[in-house]
C-alpha cells in the first residue's frame, strides 16, 4: 500500500501542477500573447479534463484518509459491537457499488470509443474520459476493501501527514 499511496500523491501532485502551469500559460497568452492565443485553445479544454481525472484519482485516499463526508454522530453513539457491525455493512456496501460503478464505467469507455468521437480541440478520443471513474472506483472499492477486512483504519482520525510505513493495526 505504500507505494501506491506514493504513486497516487505523485500522479495528482504532478496533475495539479500541470493543471496550474498550462492554466497560467494560457492566462499569460491571452494578456499578451496577441495571436499565440488562438492557439492555446486547447488548454481550457486540456485542464478540464485533467481535473475529471484529479477528482476520480483522489477518490481511493480521501477515503482511506476519512476525509469523505459522512455523518457518524448516531454510528459512534452505538455499543463497540454494533458500531464494528455498521462499519462492515458501510465497507461492504461501498465496495460493491464502487466496483459497479467501474464496470458501468467500463461499457461506458468501450461504448463512447465504438462511436468514433473526439475532443473538439485536443483531438483525442473522447472514450478516454471514462477511464477516470474506472480507476477511481476500482482504488474506492480497494480502500472500502482494505477497510472491510481491517487492513487500514479509515474511521479513526488521521494527520493530514500521513505516515505511509505504519500499519493501521500498529495505529490503534
Amino acid at each position: 500500500m505504500h507505494y501506491l499511496r506514493r504513486v497516487e500523491r505523485v500522479f495528482l501532485v504532478t496533475l495539479f501542477l500541470s493543471m496550474v502551469a498550462l492554466f497560467f500559460l494560457n492566462v499569460v497568452a491571452r494578456e499578451f500573447g496577441g495571436a499565440i492565443a488562438s492557439q492555446l485553445a486547447w488548454v481550457e479544454e486540456a485542464v478540464r479534463l485533467m481535473n475529471v481525472f484529479l477528482v476520480f484519482g483522489a477518490l481511493g485516499l480521501a477515503l482511506e484518509r476519512g476525509k469523505h463526508v459522512g455523518i457518524d454522530t448516531l454510528r459512534e453513539a452505538l455499543p463497540n459491537t454494533a458500531r464494528n457491525t455498521i462499519r462492515r455493512i458501510i465497507d461492504a456496501t461501498g465496495c460493491v457499488f464502487s466496483l459497479y460503478m467501474a464496470y458501468l464505467a467500463w461499457h461506458l469507455v468501450v461504448f463512447v470509443l465504438g462511436t468514433g468521437q473526439r475532443s473538439p480541440t485536443l483531438n483525442v478520443p473522447i472514450g478516454w474520459i471514462y477511464t477516470a471513474p474506472i480507476v477511481g472506483f476500482g482504488l474506492l472499492a480497494l480502500r472500502y476493501a482494505l477497510s472491510f477486512f481491517s487492513i487500514i483504519d479509515r474511521f479513526t482520525k488521521q494527520d493530514d501527514d500521513m505516515n505511509d510505513a505504519q500499519p493501521a493495526s500498529e495505529a490503534r
